[in-house]
């Protein structure tokens, strides 16, 4: 694997206790917000576990931050430019879903994210995720099959949709190819 995605999973553990420690939680405080169990809190935060992109979603909602906010803390990526090759990269241990944080860290309310979603997989989001944000998708290649709520939008290259009100989602890849997709977050809250 990667060296730059290894190390990110342990800077990512690290910086999960911290935004806990921070807010002075305990395990089981952050276990009762996010919905995540107190046991897998505790290994995601010692790095005996990656956490999936549900669960990375879960805690990042806990703390109030976007994904990618939590992956950018994470990799204390600084300044106005952001080079490809300095932007943080994740990668779902479940899916196999490449995470990158393309903006650079600023004190607008924009984040910018380029996903690799391999295909036959399915990254299902809760919509807790979503609270106090704005998105939309935009398929760079191949195709996406988003599922919101109830319902199902089938997005072709080119294609953008912006999201509706928080609900839980599956991004899916039905496709042979891989899917590249880009996810503009504007915070609203």
């Amino acid at each position: 694997m990667n060296t730059k995605v290894d190390s990110l999973d342990q800077r990512l553990s690290e910086r999960i206790r911290l935004e806990r420690e921070a807010r002075g939680w305990s395990l089981s405080m952050l276990s009762d917000r996010s919905g995540v169990s107190r046991a897998m809190i505790h290994k995601i935060e010692h790095g005996d576990s990656s956490p999936t992109a549900t669960l990375l979603a879960k805690l990042s909602a806990a703390f109030g931050l976007t994904m990618s906010s939590l992956i950018a803390r994470a990799e204390m990526s600084q300044g106005r430019l952001s080079r490809r090759q300095d932007q943080a990269v994740w990668r779902d241990p479940q899916s196999g879903y490449l995470r990158r944080h393309v903006s650079p860290m600023s004190d607008l309310p924009l984040e910018l994210v380029e996903v690799e979603l391999p295909s036959r997989a399915d990254v299902p989001i809760p919509a807790s995720a979503y609270a106090l944000h704005r998105r939309w998708i935009w398929v760079k290649q191949g195709s996406l099959t988003f599922v919101e709520g109830g319902e199902t939008h089938v997005l072709a290259e080119g294609d953008c949709l912006e999201l509706g009100p928080p609900q839980d989602c599956v991004f899916s890849n039905a496709g042979s190819e891989p899917c590249i997709y880009a996810v503009v977050l504007l915070k609203t809250g």
